[in-house]
């Protein structure tokens, strides 16, 4: 995704856990691409997520199977020349984002919805699409990336 003139949608989603509602598939319908942050609990939501858009994902503390075997644990993805690093548990993270080139770093693990800004680094939690905790509702995320750089907002589904 290369033209720096078009404004490209990303669904960011996590935390599934087996189950994704008609309301979630419906705020994902006009994205470009959808990113994962994992605890996917079933492949065939993958499946449904890639009759929308294409789909990178990562894998789950909660992911098992041979579906889940082949996901990695985290990836980077090229969004017009930002960088998306995915990863589940961003505790987990085992370099340097900064040095690393990374702009945004997605992730989930703590079922709660997050935007945030430190070093110039985007750290964004969809929450969970369909087990949220601490009395915050199902939600997911939307990043728009364009020359101007990033916008991003918590969606509730």
């Amino acid at each position: 995704m290369s033209d720096m003139n078009a404004k490209i949608t990303v669904g960011l989603i996590s935390d599934t856990h087996g189950s994704l509602s008609d309301r979630a598939l419906k705020a994902l319908q006009a994205v470009d691409v959808i990113l994962h942050a994992g605890d996917i609990g079933d492949g065939n939501i993958l499946e449904t997520l890639r009759g929308l858009a294409p789909v990178e994902a990562v894998r789950g503390n909660m992911d098992y199977g041979l579906w889940a075997e082949k996901l990695p644990f985290a990836t980077m993805v090229d969004v017009q020349h930002l960088f998306f690093y995915l990863i589940h548990d961003k505790d987990k993270i085992d370099l340097d984002p900064v040095a690393a080139g990374i702009n945004v770093v997605v992730f989930g693990h703590t079922h709660r919805a997050s935007i945030e800004q430190v070093d110039n680094i985007w750290y964004i939690n969809p929450g969970s699409a369909s087990h949220p905790r601490h009395g915050q509702r199902p939600s997911i995320a939307l990043a728009h990336v364009s020359g101007k750089g990033l916008e991003a907002r918590i969606i509730n589904v």
